[in-house]
């Protein structure tokens, strides 16, 4: 059976930090499978209680290294997600690197958001994770940079076809929960307005560096009582390096260069994090869990000591006047609730 509700919910919440399994799918670089082992060795010892992969991620070899891992721990003690809307096809002749993907299993990938695409996609995931069950299905990916000029006919096949299938699964049982696993907040809204989900894994749109989920979409979350997972928390780099990398390599924000504004917010914010002694990274991991929208945040690794140290600086004490500091000096939006604010209305809870 799955876990209930009440306990899922509670699992993303109490969880130190949720692991996200796009690392350990070789993104830009390979990662020995010993390195991938140790990493879930890690997550498992430190109590991680949220693990996050999908079908892209390797084209099915983050999967397959999480199912590994998690097949030796007890299924209720942990909870899992994988996505949907790409179907992987076996290939004789794969290129090594494959959407910045390195070394991955030998599949395409086709996108896919009809009813039928989606529980296959879904049969698939079971037989590569060699698991009982998913608890969290997300449809991957559905956003105009991703599909250009097709996105509207993609948003209308997951409309008809992807989330019905999901809803049908989560129906009979083999589901607790569904949403969408996205970069843009636009898709999110768009989706909301047409249908209930009960998540949104939403990447790098609610950051110290990008508070664009704020004005809009957190509120409607809370609303709806749709639970966010704040992904890319360090905005695939540049709040995990600053704004000048000790390597000397350009800053990446949002999977690009960052650009000269970003990096200037981004030194500001490092400064503050000089006067009062807290690394960068600690006050992009306990940033956005802050907002009641959001359940947890998932982050990525590709090494035990990097999951170690993302681990500890979760729990770093941070001191309330740091937050205020950044909140003065125009670096957090007036309207981002501050780690240890009170809310000042109960906030219902928040519904998977």
């Amino acid at each position: 059976m799955p876990l209930s509700d009440t306990l899922l919910l509670r699992s993303l919440r109490q969880s130190p930090l949720a692991l996200g399994g796009a690392p350990l799918g070789n993104l830009f670089r390979a990662v020995p499978d010993a390195d991938a082992a140790a990493v879930l060795d890690v997550a498992i010892a430190a109590g991680v209680g949220y693990f996050d992969t999908a079908p892209h991620y390797g084209h099915g070899l983050s999967e397959q290294r999480f199912g590994r891992a998690l097949q030796r721990v007890p299924r209720d003690g942990f909870v899992l997600s994988t996505k949907v809307g790409r179907l992987l096809e076996a290939h004789p002749d794969v290129p090594r690197v494959q959407y910045g993907y390195v070394d991955g299993l030998p599949f395409v990938q086709r996108f896919d958001y009809s009813y039928d695409g989606t529980l296959r996609s879904l049969d698939a995931s079971h037989a590569r994770l060699g698991l009982d069950r998913i608890d969290i299905a997300y449809v991957h990916d559905i956003d105009v940079e991703t599909h250009g000029a097709a996105q509207p006919a993609q948003f209308r096949a997951m409309l008809d076809g992807a989330l019905p299938a999901l809803a049908r699964r989560k129906g009979e049982g083999a589901l607790s929960a569904y949403g969408l696993g996205v970069n843009d907040v636009q898709v999110c809204l768009d989706t909301l307005a047409a249908t209930d989900v009960d998540v949104i894994l939403l990447a790098g749109r609610y950051t110290l560096a990008d508070q664009t989920a704020l004005p809009a979409l957190l509120p409607r979350c809370v609303e709806r009582r749709v639970a966010v997972v704040a992904g890319g928390p360090f905005n695939s780099g540049i709040l995990a390096t600053g704004a000048r990398p000790a390597d000397g390599a350009a800053p990446y924000f949002n999977y690009a260069p960052a650009t000269p504004d970003v990096v200037e917010r981004v030194a500001r914010i490092e400064a503050v994090c000089a006067e009062f002694a807290v690394p960068l990274r600690a006050a992009a991991l306990q940033f956005p869990c802050a907002h009641p929208a959001v359940a947890c945040v998932l982050a990525g690794a590709r090494s035990a000591a990097e999951l170690a140290d993302s681990l500890a600086l979760a729990r770093f004490a941070i001191p309330r006047a740091f937050w205020e500091a950044l909140r003065a000096r125009g670096l957090v939006d007036t309207a981002a609730p501050l780690p240890g604010d009170t809310v000042a209305a109960p906030v219902p809870e928040i519904r998977l």
